[in-house]
């Protein structure tokens, strides 16, 4: 398996009304420098309905302004509909919405 469909495997694994950072994705998979990586991966999507990607946020919890397909407001409306609620600057809260996974 390739690194990328490394990284498509945790997101999949992010539960619905939850998000993670591509950092904290990064950390998972035993390359914690690779956060950048990540998002190559995640640009790269083939199957973005399977790979939820939208559930994925930079370190603060904002939106990626270039989301790959259609922008912030298209990701702020996915997570919306899963329960995940931005603010107007397009930050989630992370205290609130962050998936434990690979945070102990």
């Amino acid at each position: 398996m390739s690194f990328y469909d490394d990284v498509y495997q945790v997101v999949k694994a992010i539960p619905c009304g939850k998000v993670a950072t591509y950092g904290q994705i990064a950390r998972i998979l035993g390359s914690p420098r690779a956060s950048r990586a990540v998002g190559y991966a995640l640009h790269d999507n083939p199957t973005p309905i399977v790979i939820p990607c939208h559930r994925v946020v930079n370190r603060f919890g904002a939106l990626a302004p270039a989301f790959a397909f259609g922008g912030r407001d298209v990701q702020a409306e996915l997570l919306a509909k899963e329960g995940v609620f931005c603010d107007k600057n397009y930050i989630v809260d992370l205290k609130k919405y962050q998936w434990q996974e690979g945070l102990e």
